[in-house]
C-alpha cells in the first residue's frame, strides 16, 4: 500500500480521510516557518568565517566614539541576534519591511530543500541518511570539547538535579509531549510517507523499538553536550561578574591588589559596608549580585538556545571560528533533515492524487510546494517576523498534534480494530504483538494524550490572555506584552484549520455516501 497519509487513512475508513488531511495541513504549517531556522543557520554560518566573530564584540556607534547604546545595555550575542539578524521591531503591531539578507538566506534554504526532494520521496530517504548521521559526528566533537571546558560540571549537575516544581508544572509535560511528537514525527504524516516505500515483510516492530531508543539516547546525549556548554557559559559569566565587582571595589576604596578575591568577596563587602556606609551606599547600584545558580536558572529554549546561548559560549572558546562553523553546519543538517520529512508528508498525498500526478511531473509539484512555502515564509523575515514565528511555533503544531495523534490511536484500536491490526502485523513480521503493546495502544496512550490535552486546556484557562515576549531596544531586554486581537484570531485559525479537517472530512464522506444512496434509489 504505497499511499500518503490521506490515502492510508481513507483505506482504513473513508470517514478518516480528514485525519490525513489534518496531518498534511500541520506539515504545511510547519514547513512554512521551520525553514526560517535553516535561513538563520545559513546567516550565522556565513558570518562564522570572520575574525573576530561578529557577535563577539559590540559594534561602534555612528560617531565611532563608543559602542552602540543598545548593545551596551544587553550583550554582543543578543545584539547580533535581535538587531543585526532579525532587526526586530518593538512589537507585533509594527510589522516593518522584509529584511533582504534573511529573505536571500530563506530562498537559499528552500533551494537546498528542493534539490534534495527533486527525485521524489524514495530518493529523499537517502539524503536523510546523510543529514541524520553527520550531526552525530559534530556532537561527538562538541561532547569531547564541552566536557573539557571550565565549568562544564556545573551545567551537568544542574541538568541531573531534579526540580519537583517543574515536574508538577503542566507546561513541562506539554512541552515534553510536543518535543517527542516532533522528534519522532508523530502525527505529521512523514512516517506514513516514508514507510509506504518499505517492503511488505519489513519488521516495523523492531524498527519502532530501535528508533525510539535511538531518539531517547540522542536526546540525553545532546542534553549532556548542551548543558556542559551551558555550564561553561554560566560559569564564565559568573566569574566575569565577580571580577568586575572586585575591580570596582578595588578602585573605589583604593584597596591593595590581591586583598579581594572571589572567596572573601562577601565578607569584604560586609566590612566595607560597615566601615564606609556612605561611600558604599553610593556605589551599591553598580555592585551586581553575582550568582552561579542565577546564571544557570536563566535557561532559554528554542531559537534563544540555538542562536544566543551557543554563540555566546562559542565566542569564549579557543579557535571560535572552527566551533562556530561546526555547530551551525550541524544545525543546518538537522534542519534540512526535518524539512525533508515535512515536505515528504505534503508531497506524497499530492503525487498520490491522479488528478495532479497525471498533469504535472514530480519536479513541478515539488517546485510549486517549495515556491509557495518560500513566498509565505517571507512573512517571518520581516521586522516583526520573529513574533509570527513564535506564534506558529507555539500554536500551529501543539494542540493540533495532540488531537491528531489521539484520533489516530483511537481509529486504529477501535475503528479499524486491534485484532485486525494484530493480524496485519503477524502477516508482516511473522508473530503477533504481546499484551504490552496492546495495553499501550488501547488504553495507556489514549489516556496519556487525553491527560495532556486536559493539562493544555487548564493551563490556557489559568493563563488568561495569551502573551508574547517583545524586544525593548531602550532597555536591551525582553518585555511581556499581550497579543493583539488579530493575532489571537490567527492562533485560533491555526488550531482550527487542522483539527476541523477531521470532523469535516467525516461529514463530507457521510454526505457523499448519502447522496450516492439517494441517486441509486432514484434510478432503481
Amino acid at each position: 500500500m504505497r499511499q500518503g497519509s490521506i490515502g492510508a487513512w481513507k483505506i482504513i475508513s473513508p470517514y478518516l480521510c480528514g485525519v490525513g488531511v489534518a496531518s498534511v495541513v500541520v506539515s504545511f504549517f510547519l514547513s512554512m516557518y521551520y525553514n526560517v531556522i535553516n535561513a538563520w543557520a545559513f546567516w550565522y554560518l556565513f558570518h562564522s568565517f570572520q575574525d573576530p566573530l561578529p557577535w563577539a564584540i559590540c559594534p561602534l556607534n555612528s560617531n565611532r566614539t563608543g559602542y552602540e547604546e543598545e548593545c551596551e545595555k544587553t550583550s554582543s550575542t543578543q545584539y547580533f541576534w535581535y538587531r543585526q539578524t532579525l532587526n526586530i521591531s518593538p512589537s507585533l503591531e509594527a510589522s516593518g519591511s522584509v529584511q533582504w539578507e534573511q529573505a536571500l538566506c530563506l530562498t537559499l534554504a528552500w533551494l537546498v530543500v528542493y534539490l534534495c526532494i527533486l527525485r521524489g520521496t524514495a530518493s529523499t530517504g537517502k539524503v536523510v541518511y546523510v543529514t541524520a548521521s553527520l550531526p552525530y559526528c559534530v556532537l561527538i566533537i562538541y561532547l569531547i570539547r564541552g566536557l573539557t571546558l571550565h565549568g562544564a560540571v556545573n551545567g551537568l549537575v544542574y541538568m541531573f538535579t531534579p526540580k519537583l516544581e517543574q515536574l508538577l508544572n503542566p507546561k513541562a509535560w506539554i512541552s515534553a509531549a510536543t518535543q517527542i511528537f516532533f522528534s519522532l514525527g508523530l502525527g505529521f504524516g512523514s512516517l506514513i510517507a516514508f514507510a509506504s516505500y518499505n517492503e511488505p515483510s519489513n519488521n516495523c516492530q523492531r524498527h519502532a523499538i530501535i528508533v525510539s531508543l535511538i531518539n531517547s539516547t540522542t536526546s540525553i546525549f545532546a542534553s549532556i553536550v548542551t548543558f556542559s556548554i551551558y555550564g561553561f557559559k554560566a560559569t564564565f559569566n559568573y566569574e566575569s561578574c565577580i571580577n568586575k565587582v572586585i575591580l570596582l571595589l578595588l578602585n573605589a576604596f583604593d584597596l591593595e591588589e590581591g586583598s579581594l578575591t572571589a572567596d572573601n568577596l562577601n565578607e569584604m563587602k560586609d566590612y566595607l559596608m560597615a566601615t564606609y556606609p556612605q561611600e558604599y551606599a553610593q556605589l551599591a547600584p553598580q555592585i551586581k549580585n553575582c550568582s552561579l545558580e542565577a546564571e544557570l536558572d536563566t535557561a532559554v529554549q528554542g531559537t534563544g538556545l540555538a542562536f544566543i546561548v551557543y554563540s555566546e559560549a562559542i565566542k569564549n572558546m579557543e579557535v571560535p571560528q572552527l566551533y562556530s562553523v561546526l555547530y551551525f553546519f550541524m544545525l543546518l543538517m538537522l534542519g534540512i533533515g526535518s524539512m525533508l520529512g515535512n515536505t515528504a508528508a505534503i508531497l506524497t498525498p499530492l503525487t498520490d492524487s491522479r488528478a495532479i500526478a497525471s498533469r504535472f511531473p514530480k519536479e513541478v509539484i515539488s517546485g510549486v510546494v517549495c515556491f509557495v512555502n518560500c513566498i509565505i515564509g517571507l512573512i517571518f523575515t520581516m521586522e516583526a517576523g520573529n513574533y509570527w514565528f513564535d506564534i506558529f511555533n507555539d500554536y500551529a503544531a501543539t494542540l493540533s498534534l495532540l488531537l491528531i495523534v489521539l484520533v489516530e490511536t483511537i481509529a486504529v484500536c477501535y475503528i479499524y480494530g486491534i485484532r485486525r491490526f494484530e493480524k496485519d502485523l503477524y502477516t508482516m513480521i511473522g508473530r503477533k504483538p504481546n499484551w504490552y503493546w496492546k495495553i499501550m495502544w488501547a488504553f495507556v496512550s489514549p489516556l496519556l494524550i487525553i491527560s495532556l490535552f486536559i493539562f493544555y486546556i487548564t493551563d490556557y484557562i489559568l493563563t488568561g490572555t495569551l502573551q508574547y515576549q517583545a524586544w525593548d531596544a531602550t532597555q536591551g531586554q525582553l518585555v511581556t506584552k499581550d497579543y493583539p486581537g488579530y493575532a489571537l484570531a490567527v492562533i485560533g485559525l491555526l488550531v482550527a484549520s487542522s483539527t476541523m479537517c477531521i470532523p469535516v472530512g467525516a461529514l463530507v464522506t457521510f454526505v457523499r455516501k448519502r447522496l450516492k444512496r439517494e441517486r441509486v434509489a432514484t434510478v432503481a
